[in-house]
Order: structure tokens, then C-alpha cells, then sequence
């Protein structure tokens, strides 16, 4: 395992090493700009392959980033990379990964708990929730397959709060009233008609063709989600197992859109309809919550928006889930503060039902 003075200036080192087939394996890098950073680099690459817990953190992120890339999908795999390399590296890199310690982790908690998003605004529960989440789970790779002790983030507790984020949404007036801003752009229009009256998300939505339509039955095929990666479009399978769904569309809104789809002149049964981004529909939220006069809500909230309205109209959890891709169980529990309360109407029924007892116990 040799370093050598490179020509081109600076230091090189050549690394042998036998893989898991035990088969010869080398590789090397440059550009060192001491003997010193070459044999630590060297150093490290020894630890990697003995899997030894000598190693420093930063290393076994990468042991990590092998085992676990293949296994996610590449949206989900984008969003944990991110945050690993913008809010978890920076503190632990060059720590080795065993002596990390949960008053470490507990220093990093309070950081992040005091950092800042681009706008100024402090990250919120839900985010903070999940760089714990997925620091934790690095550590619990290394004490499941690589004889780590402990995991640090564990012991140390976790932060933020799931579902923390306020649940805003619009009643049906207000969407009426934003609808009618949108109206001067008709993919913007037709956008938010299918966000509100159908309850998908953003990345189904931007994924529909117009194969997904069966205008004669009303019903709308969910099957494929929209996310935008490195400058690059990529259709993944939907959120969950759950989302892949048929649902039953209003006939006003099955009109709508094959009003919609005569628009789009040359349109292939299975092009892209809405070929827009999440972010014009942020833009676009702005714009007319303001020119509506409402008050502003996220583009998931349109989301709850549906889920709301299905609430008032009547209709079960079960029946709601089934139509959103959720577990009932789920909307159960975000949504419980919406649905109407029984709860006078139970100890009714448990009144009557001990006086019934008291009845026969006289009788006999």
C-alpha cells in the first residue's frame, strides 16, 4: 500500500485490497498535498475494508452509502443525501464513528435547533424530526452489521415533534374564490381543479397522461408519481403500495379536463399533461391566494383541503384513506379533530343501557 511523490506535484497513493468475491482488488487517488494526508487517507481505506469502528464517521458514510443506495428509491435517496451532507457530515466527519457520545449528538440538536432556513425562519418541527431520524440511522447501521456498541442518537433522545406543522385548509368558498384567480392561466386552473376535487398529491399529479382517464366510467388510474432530480424528470412508482389506486372522478371535473386535454395540441396517450414544476405552483399559490384575498396555504394543504370536505360530506375514514392512498388508521389520527364527536352520544347509550339492567334487576 505505497505512497509515492507524484510527478504532476503533490502525493499519490495506490491501495490493494481484496473485496468480498476475494478478488484482487486497487485503486488510488492524488492530489495530496502532504505525505501525511496521503498515509491517513491510506489509513482510512485500511479501516473500511476490516470494517473497523477505528474508522471516522465520514468513512463509514460511504460503507453506508453502498449498502443502502440501491435499496431506495432514487427521490427518497436524494432527499436523505442532502440532508447527510449539508447538516450531518459537517459535524462528524472527521469524529471516529465509535466514539461519538450522546452529549455529541445532543451539541449537534441544539445547533440545528437554533439554525435558520434560507428565509430566515427556524427549521420546523417536522424537518428537525427528521435529521435526527436519519443520524439515528446511520448509527443503527453500523450497530446492526458492524459491531458498534451503541447508537448515540438514540440514547441521546430525539427532536422536533412529527406533525407538528399546522394543518391549514381552505373551505370551499375560499377555493371558489382562488379558482376564479387561476382561471387566466388554464394549466394552473385545471392543476388546482384536480388537487382540490380529487384530494392526489403534487407528484401524481404532475405524473398524469391522458391514459390515466377513463372519461366514459369517470374514473382516474393513480399509478406513477413526478419528481425532479438534477435537472432531470423521473417518473417513480407512487409514494406507497397504498397509492396505487383507481378513483372515481365528479363528472364536472371529468368535463373539465377533457376540455383541458382538446388544449394541448399533439398530446401522446401517454405524455405528461401538466408539464409544469412544484415550484410554479408555489409561485402560482401566492399569486392568486393574494389576488383572491385568502389566506395562504401550501400546495399539500389542498390535500387536507379534500380531506375536509369529504369529512363534512359525511364520509368515513375508510372511505376517505381509500380515496387519499392512506391507511384509515392514518386519517384516523391526522384527522380526528375534524370529524364529528360521538363522544355525548357514547355515554348516552351507556346511560341507557345500565338503566335497562336496573329495570330487570326491579322486575325479578
Amino acid at each position: 500500500m505505497p505512497v509515492y511523490k507524484d510527478a504532476k506535484g503533490g502525493w499519490r497513493v495506490v491501495f490493494r485490497y481484496t473485496d468480498f468475491r476475494g478478488q484482487k482488488k486497487q485503486t488510488q487517488k492524488r492530489g495530496f498535498s502532504t505525505q501525511r494526508e496521503a498515509k491517513q487517507w491510506e489509513y482510512e481505506q485500511m479501516l473500511k475494508t476490516k470494517s473497523s469502528l477505528d474508522m471516522t464517521f465520514g468513512s463509514f458514510v460511504e460503507i453506508f452509502v453502498n449498502d443502502r443506495r440501491e435499496r431506495l428509491k432514487e427521490s427518497t435517496w436524494h432527499n436523505k443525501e442532502h440532508i447527510i451532507r449539508t447538516k450531518i457530515l459537517p459535524y462528524f466527519k472527521d469524529r471516529k464513528i465509535a466514539e461519538i457520545q450522546p452529549r455529541d449528538v445532543i451539541a449537534w440538536q441544539n445547533e440545528m435547533m437554533h439554525g435558520k432556513q434560507k428565509n430566515g425562519k427556524p427549521f420546523s418541527q417536522d424537518y428537525l424530526r427528521n435529521l435526527h431520524t436519519q443520524l439515528s440511522c446511520i448509527f443503527n447501521h453500523a450497530v446492526r452489521y458492524y459491531g458498534l456498541e451503541s447508537n448515540p442518537a438514540k440514547l441521546a433522545g430525539s427532536m422536533g415533534k412529527k406533525g407538528a406543522r399546522e394543518m391549514l385548509f381552505w373551505t370551499q368558498e375560499e377555493y371558489r374564490k382562488f379558482a376564479e384567480s387561476m382561471m387566466d392561466k388554464p394549466v394552473s386552473f385545471y392543476a388546482f381543479e384536480m388537487l382540490y376535487w380529487c384530494g392526489i398529491r403534487c407528484g401524481e399529479l404532475l405524473a398524469l397522461t391522458p391514459e390515466d382517464f377513463d372519461f366514459e366510467k369517470k374514473k382516474l388510474r393513480i399509478n406513477k408519481s413526478y419528481q425532479r432530480i438534477g435537472g432531470r424528470d423521473l417518473i417513480t412508482d407512487p409514494k406507497t403500495k397504498k397509492s396505487n389506486r383507481t378513483i372515481d372522478l365528479p363528472g364536472f371535473l371529468a368535463d373539465e379536463i377533457r376540455d383541458y386535454l382538446k388544449m394541448l395540441y399533439g398530446i401522446r396517450p401517454n405524455d405528461r399533461m401538466f408539464t409544469i414544476t412544484k415550484n410554479y405552483l408555489h409561485h402560482e399559490m401566492d399569486r392568486g391566494a393574494k389576488e383572491a384575498g385568502v389566506k395562504r396555504i401550501r400546495v399539500h394543504d389542498l390535500r387536507h383541503s379534500h380531506v375536509s370536505l369529504l369529512i363534512q360530506l359525511g364520509y368515513s375514514a375508510v372511505a376517505i384513506a381509500e380515496r387519499l392512498g392512506h391507511e384509515s388508521i392514518e386519517i384516523t389520527y391526522r384527522y380526528a379533530h375534524m370529524f364529528p364527536s360521538v363522544q355525548q352520544d357514547m355515554a348516552k347509550s351507556l346511560d341507557e343501557l345500565r338503566k335497562e339492567e336496573e329495570d330487570v334487576s326491579e322486575e325479578s
